[in-house]
Parts: structure tokens; sequence; C-alpha cells
């Protein structure tokens, strides 16, 4: 078996509009084909013995163990992959759950799908279960817990921390999106300028100045002690001198750690003696060069949780430990906890595994034990010398325990540091009294304080700690998305969405756009190129200045990873006509409409949904949708225009030379066609249905009528506003079309408008792309012949495959099957192309130039535009 390609879909997909992370695997099973499941002996009994979980996969039989009667039965190695990507995922801790195989029309190639938490997980998940798939079929050996493991420590590597992914999933639950701002745990909620950002427990409210205050231990201990809070006693050491004095004033026993430490790195408690104090402060400047040493106060070790100025929870930490039973050794004891349920590898479970480091054999030292000791039964011995959650210790839940007098002392300590998320570390004897009467004392507060103890504590209720953070960055009434309406279709795509941006950016938002020649915000360029992909919409989404989104939304980024974007208010479908057919697995219109369809699914309930009613594939998409409906018509007596109307509901039609909004009988004339410059005079049919496409969604939108009216006569077609969308050049003796005109249906509307324009010799450069169906590339040929006195073909980009002649034979034989004389001539370099029909063009000519390089043809005639302009030559 061969993989062909593994891809990632990020957002709403052909294969599912609610389940956005997908792997598409396509798998090409090679003399596999041959052998479904029940032709390969023993290979039921090799499957169940590896993965004998698998007994819950219902498969389509629905019922448990159905996939193992499917592999009875006989299935073939495809839908066998899927689900073993499935489980060995599962396996490694990410449940997922939802797969499909599909056979492409190309016979033994396959498209594996399956779910992922991790994308890199999931891309290893593709590779190994083909691996594994192998072995089984062979009867080899395979070690599947080395590819989890593995699996493990990718997660560990790349996932969001339990902090951060609370955050996230709270926020996830408020149908709040979200952005995760490269590989680290930096996050954007919402989009454009509603959005918030933060990085673990650090959000863009935090005070810069109290991050500084907290991470300098020596001032925080400063301010608190100024304000009355009691802290202990201790100060900076840089050496052992230091070290001395400060024992001669505190006394044993102390605390030494590092001043700029976390997680409890380079601590060491308890210290009772000189030694152990001089071996202390050198382990501690491993980490920091300054050290901080304290009086050791006996308690417990207790973290409040305060948010936005209130507390949320608090727990008791204890230390990674082992509890003696009088027969086994320490080390044994650690394994035997280590295999805890709830304990596992990394961040993966409630609890972390206990690893043996210097820490434990220091504290293990002190008792003179090693890790051979048997305890007594009953014997607690603590492995570390801090509570952290990551080292193995536990938490226990004491919110409800507090007395209202450390309440009040903790949310004052939050306000004196200024963290709007501040996580206080106290050693007290409890916290059911005040610490004033029991003795304790502060010891640190943390900004960016992890959740993790409180969201899963091992004893106690959770508390969802996620929750009060978005109140605090979302409190009610404040919006997190911002409006998106999004085009798709096959012709108009790009001209629909300039129209809508214009629309919006004149009715006073800052609107952000994407086209297929570059992103926009706000009519200043950002990116130049082809950017109607996911990651085009993201870099809209993700600008903090954007207040309105429209983007254009092709095939290929569908295709390749899924939408941009979770859903929009609007989305658009122009029309559905031939044209990329051929290319990855679609072969057919309605192969195109289900990949167009994807877009006008993932509009919001609420939302509409606006299809072209006179295109079939739009009126069976329609069927499909759960979202309010919204049709456009060049006709206003199209049947289903027509339906609509009676059921009161809302369509655009042009009608009487006006672009018209239907609401049920009555009509709303928005402007006439003839002085929308964007219809050329109302001679650009076409265009007048983009027209009616962009009107209907600013309609729906909310937008005036009358502003929609003055935005129809503002728009004015050109190079800049409209490149390559039928930009005409009046020179004084000629004129020169350029258009971006590329499949039949995009000719056929040049030839409509054509046939309006009088001229005495009608001149048109064409090139065919070598990625279309041959039957595509003579159907254009033949409509050109149509159209054009003189043809000049050049063919010298975009061969994708192809060699020049090979597209040039094609043109050929459509323009000879037009059965039109028509003149042709081979220059095969555009510019070249460009210039020769400028300099032979003769009075009254109107010269065509059908480029997909628009921008190198726009620069070229722009240039002797310019220089007749100048000079009055030409």
């Amino acid at each position: 078996m061969k993989i062909l390609k593994i891809q990632a879909l990020r957002g709403p997909n052909i294969w599912s509009v609610q389940r956005k992370k997908l792997i598409q695997m396509r798998l090409d099973l090679e003399e596999m084909e041959q052998s479904p499941t029940n032709k390969i002996e023993g290979f039921r009994e090799r499957i169940e013995a590896m993965f004998p979980t698998m007994i819950e996969h219902r498969c389509s039989e629905g019922t448990r163990g159905g996939f193992f009667s499917r592999v009875e039965r006989g299935t073939w190695m495809g839908h066998v992959i899927e689900h073993i990507a499935l489980e060995i995922q599962t396996l490694a801790g990410m449940e997922t759950g939802f797969g499909r195989t599909r056979e492409t029309k190309t016979p033994g190639v396959y498209n594996v799908v399956f779910s992922y938490t991790e994308e890199s997980v999931g891309m290893f998940a593709a590779e190994s279960a083909v691996a594994i798939a192998e072995a089984l079929i062979a009867g080899t050996p395979y070690n599947v817990e080395a590819d989890i493991q593995k699996m493990r420590e990718i997660r560990e590597r790349v996932r969001l921390g339990p902090s951060t992914g609370s955050i996230v999933d709270e926020a996830v639950a408020r149908d709040i999106p979200w952005i995760r701002l490269g590989t680290n745990s930096l996050v954007q909620l919402g989009y454009g300028i509603n959005q918030m950002r933060f990085q673990a427990t650090i959000t863009c409210k935090t005070s810069n100045i109290a991050v500084d205050i907290a991470c300098n231990k020596e001032e925080t201990k400063r301010m608190l002690d100024m304000a009355s809070i009691p802290v202990a006693s201790g100060s900076i050491c840089v050496d052992e001198e230091d070290l001395e004095n400060t024992i001669k004033k505190i006394g044993y026993p102390i605390v030494i750690k590092p001043l700029d430490g976390n997680h409890g790195k380079g601590a060491s408690i308890n210290v009772v003696t000189w030694e152990d104090a001089v071996s202390g402060l050198a382990y501690a400047q491993k980490y920091s060069r300054r050290v901080i040493v304290e009086k050791f106060i006996t308690g417990f070790d207790f973290r409040v949780l305060i948010i936005d100025n209130k507390l949320v929870a608090a727990a008791k930490r204890v230390p990674a430990h082992i509890v003696g039973n009088g027969t086994d050794s320490i080390q044994k004891l650690i394994e035997e906890t280590n295999k805890d349920p709830r304990r596992g590898y990394g961040h993966e479970n409630v609890l972390t595994e206990i690893d043996v480091d210097r820490d434990t054999l220091d504290l293990l030292e002190k008792l003179n034990y090693t890790l051979e000791t048997v305890p007594k039964n009953g014997e607690i011995v603590y492995l570390k010398s801090t509570a952290n959650l990551s080292t193995g210790g536990t938490s226990v839940d004491v919110t409800d325990m507090m007395h209202p007098e450390n309440i009040f002392l903790c949310e004052r300590i939050s306000r004196v540091i200024g963290l709007d998320i501040c996580g206080i570390d106290i050693m007290a004897e409890n916290l059911t009294q005040p610490l004033k009467e029991n003795g304790g004392c502060i010891l640190e507060v943390n900004a960016a304080p992890g959740f993790r103890m409180h969201l899963a504590p091992s004893e106690g209720l959770p508390r969802n700690v996620a929750a009060p953070v978005i109140d605090m960055l979302y409190p009610p009434g404040k919006p997190s998305r911002i409006p998106i309406i999004a085009v798709t279709g096959t012709n108009g795509k790009t001209t629909t969405t300039r129209l809508i941006a214009h629309i919006v950016k004149n009715n006073g938002y800052k609107v952000g756009f994407t086209t297929s020649d570059g992103i926009y915000i706000q009519n200043h360029m950002m990116e130049k190129g082809d950017t109607t992909g996911p990651l085009s919409a993201e870099y809209i989404l993700k600008d903090p200045t954007v207040e309105f989104a429209v983007l254009e939304t092709a095939r290929g980024g569908i295709l390749r990873a899924g939408l941009g974007f979770s859903r929009c208010d609007i989305a658009i479908i122009t029309n559905i006509q031939e044209d990329h057919l051929g290319l990855a697995d679609i072969h057919t219109l309605d192969d195109l409409a289900r990949v167009k369809s994807v877009v006008v699914r993932s509009v919001k309930k609420e939302g509409w949904a606006i299809l072209n009613a006179e295109d079939e594939q739009c009126l069976k998409i329609a069927s499909e949708l759960s979202c309010n409906i919204a049709y456009f018509s060049m006709d206003e007596n199209n049947p289903t225009v027509q339906k609509f109307a009676k059921e009161g509901k809302i369509v655009a039609v042009y009608e009487n030379g006006y672009i018209t909004i239907k609401k049920g009988e009555w009509k709303i004339r928005v402007e006439r066609a003839t002085h929308v410059p964007l219809t050329l005079g109302g001679k650009a049919k076409f265009m007048i249905a983009n027209v009616l496409a962009a009107t209907l969604a600013a309609y729906l939108q909310g937008f005036k009528t009358e502003d929609i009216s003055l935005s129809l006569q503002t728009f004015i077609p050109s190079a800049a506003q409209t490149p390559g969308r039928m930009n005409i050049f009046d020179f004084k003796r000629f004129k020169v079309m350029i258009d971006f005109a590329h499949n039949p249906s995009g000719y056929r509307g040049v030839e409509e408008f054509l046939s309006s324009v009088e001229a005495t010799k009608k001149i048109g450069i064409i090139a065919g792309v070598g990625d279309r169906r041959d039957e595509d590339i003579k159907e254009c040929a033949t409509i050109a012949a149509r159209m054009f006195d003189h043809i000049i073909i050049r063919q010298e980009k975009h061969l994708r495959g192809r060699t020049e002649e090979e597209i040039i034979g094609l043109i050929m034989e459509g323009i000879e099957s037009s059965g039109k004389s028509v003149t042709h001539e081979i220059i095969t370099k555009e510019t070249e192309a460009i210039k020769h029909a400028i300099n032979s063009a003769q009075e009254g000519t109107f010269i065509t130039a059908l480029s997909d390089v628009v921008t190198n043809a726009i620069e070229i005639v722009q240039e002797y535009l310019d220089k007749e302009n100048e000079d009055g030559t030409m």
C-alpha cells in the first residue's frame, strides 16, 4: 500500500460541517485492492488480539463488535486503517470517533478520513495505521505501544496546557470562536475588533506592571508587608555570606528557592543544617542567581485563586508521596501509585505520574532512606519538596471552608499586586481560621497560576475556574464575533465580494476582504495573490481593526483544509458551472456543488444563504439547508422566484431595467441597472447578476436601500477597483478589454457582452489552462471563434502537466469545430501577444484579452495608454 497524500482539515469541509478537525489520507491499496480482510488468513484473529478494545467499534452494524463482524465478512483495507487510526488515538488518551472511507474514481485509491484532537498526532496516526495494517497482513510483530507512547509525547509537545485548554473549552461552550496564534499557548478569542487574547492564564487585561511585581518575589513581599499582610521573614542571598547572615537573623528551619523560579523548581524546604543550606543555595542558583531564603513555616500548602478580584477557588496541595504497607519498597510503591488510572503522562489525566529526581533522592537521604527502603505500614513518605501537580502532587478542594476574613485578605492581595488572575500561595494549619490567628502567612503571589488543581482536584468539588475568566473578558452584552459574508461559486465571486465590501465600507464599517488577487483591509492591499483559502480568511479574522469580513471562498481552499471560519452570517453561491472538473476527485457538477455547498451549509441557523434561482445545482443545495434562503434571478418570472414571492419571502430580480428586491408582492426598486457602472450601461448581463447577489446580501444584512443604491452608483469598475473584471481601456482609435474569463461559462458571459459592442473588428487573445479537461479547453476556443474576427493564441503559462503544443492543438480543434471562418495566429508570450494586438489595431477595433495573469496584462495596456496620453502617439 502507498500513502499518496495526507492533509489536515481544520474547518467545515466536504466530509462534515460540524466535525472540523479531520485527517484526509489518500491511500493507494495497490495489490491489497484484490484482498479484502476475509481473504487474508488469520487477519481477524490478529487484529482482535492486537486491539481487543476495538470490540467497542460499532461500525455500520450499529452494535458492539460491529467492526469485527465487518472484518469477518470481508472489508477493504482502507476501512480497516480508518478504524486503526481512531483506536490508537483513543489508546493514547485522545478519544475521537468519526471516520469515513470512500473509494475515488481511480480504482484501488481511497480517501481515508478520520477525526483528531491534535493535528500532529492525527498525521502520525495516519502513517502508523498503515504500518500496523501492513504488519497485520503479513503476520509480523509490531510495537504498537511504542507508537502510542510517541503519540502521547507529540500531544504533550503541541497541545494546549490544561489551563489554556479549559478557557478555550469554556469559550467554545459559549459559542465564542478561537484561533491559536502560533504553536504555543497564545490564543485569540473572538474575531476582528471583538477579539481578546490570552496565554496560559495571562490575559490581554493583565497589567504588565503587576506581572513584573509578582515575578519579583522580593518586591511582592515588600508590598504585601507594607499593606499589613502576613509574609514569611527572610531576605535575598547571592552567596554563602548572605546566606549565613540571613540564617543568623531568622534561624532554622528555612526554605531556599530561586527568586525567579516557578513550578517549585530549585526549591529546598525545611532545611535545618548549614551543609544542606549551602547545597540548597547551589541548587536554587541553577535557576536564578538571586535566591530567596525565608523562615520555614509549618502547616499545609494552600493555593487560592482570585479572578477579577473575586475568590473563585481554593485548594490544599499535597506533595507527591507514598503510603507504606510494611511489605513493599518505596520504588515498588511509586510504581503502584503510578498505576492509578487518574495518573497519566504529562497533563493527559487529573494527576501526573511521579518520577524520581534529585529532589526525591534528597528527601529520602534526609530520612536515611533509599528507593529500596520498605516503609512501615501507614507511614507517609514525601517524594517532592513542593506540592505542584506537575511533579505528581495532589489537591483537595477547600473553597467552601475559607474564613470570610481570609477571602477578604486574598481579594485585597489581588488588588495590591494588581493582577486580574492571581494565584496566592499560603502556608497555614488551615484556612477556616483567620491567618492572623493560626500564624499562617503568604508565601508567594503568582501571575499565570495553573488551573488544573481546581478543575480536577483529587478530592472535593471540581471548580469551573475558566468561567469567571470568560465572564471578565466577555461580560454580558459584549460581542465576540464580527459579521461575515462569504462568497463562493464558479464565476463572479471576486466582483461580488468587492461590491459587497464597498457597500459595507460606505455604511461606516472597517471592512476586511479576501479575493483572488489579494487580501484587503479598508481597500489597502495587505497581501498580493490568490487569497481565497482558509489562511487568508483567518488573516482577516485575526486583524484587530476589522469590524466586518467579506470573504471570497474558492474550491481549492475548501478541499485543501476546509473553511477558515466556523460559520458565517450570510453566504452567496453566484453559480455552479463546469470548471476545475477532473481535479482532486471532483469530476462532475454534483461533485463541485458538494464542495461549494460547504459554504452555505456553514451559515448560522438564523442567517441567510443567497442562491442563484436559475442554477440547477443551487436549487438542489437549497433542499439540504437549515438556514434562511433567499434567491436572486435575472428573470422575474423564474418559477422558483415566483413561488418564493407568493410565500412572502425575499428575492432579488432584474425587472424593467431595475435592480429590485421583492418581499412577497411588494417591490423595492433599488437602482436602475444603467446607473450602476459595474453593468457597463446594462450591457454586461452577468455583472447584473453579481449586482443582484450583492444587493440582496446588503439588504439582508440590514443596510438601507438608499445607502445600497448610492454604493452601487459609486462602485466604478476599473483596473484598480476590479482588476481583470471587464476592465476597458479607451484609446483614441480603439478599445482594449481585459477579463479573467477562463472557463466556458465565463467565455459565454463575455460573448453576450460583445454581442452589444459595435466594432469594426473584434480581436481576442486566448489561452488554455493545462489542468482543465480537453472538452473545456475546446469549448472555450469554440466560443472564442464565435465572438471574435481574429484570434491570437498565446500559451506560456499554466501548462500544468501538459505541453504547449498539446494545449494549442486542443484550442485549434475548438476553433475549427465552431464552423465559423476566423483568422488566427500563435504568439506564445502574453506580453508579446498584447503588444502585437495593440500595435496592429485599426480604427474601431475592440481587443479582448482573456488573461489568467491579469496584473501583467493590465500593466502592459496601461503603459501604452499612458504613452498615448503623454505624447499623442498610437
